[in-house]
């Protein structure tokens, strides 16, 4: 299967939007746990297409044109001195795509885009400590755990 990766475009949006929603119930949410999709679409044309954008998102696209999966992200200052880094939100490979590199090539084109950045440092990540796929895909590329950091998370109060 021939698969392009690409920068997200507004025509996307409806795609994301339901891609989502699979990247949600990956994590275990359930229908009461899920945004309604036209609250979805909004919420992502406004991060990736507002004024400013608070994101940017790469997408795998299949050859029918299906979006299969996306990593999104955002830029941090400052990372290291006054340089700035890329941060990696999400990194999601539809199930049947998985294990056929699709995400090695994901990877390589965040660390493509951070180099091309001027200033840019690092690329950063988290994953949940209790997910050993991601874990072990992120070790199968090289990468090592970084445990110099705790990290903290309150709810901004609103919906």
């Amino acid at each position: 299967m021939s698969l392009t990766i690409r920068p997200a475009e507004k025509r996307d949006v409806p795609a994301m939007a339901e891609l989502i929603e699979e990247i949600e119930r990956f994590y275990g949410a359930t229908d009461t746990d899920i945004q309604p999709l036209e609250e979805r679409r909004t919420q992502v044309e406004e991060a990736l297409f507002g004024s400013p954008p608070l994101a940017s998102a790469l997408l795998v696209e299949d050859e029918t044109g299906d979006i299969v999966g996306l990593a999104a992200y955002s830029f941090l200052w400052p990372a290291a001195g006054s340089s700035h880094s890329l941060f990696l939100k999400e990194l999601y490979v539809r199930n049947t795509l998985r294990r056929q590199g699709t995400g090695a090539r994901l990877m390589d084109e965040l660390r493509a885009i951070a180099a091309g950045r001027p200033g840019c440092s690092r690329v950063e990540w988290m994953t949940d400590s209790d997910n050993p796929g991601a874990r072990a895909f992120y070790k199968s590329l090289g990468f090592a755990e970084f445990d110099g950091k705790i990290v903290y998370r309150v709810d901004s109060g609103t919906a």
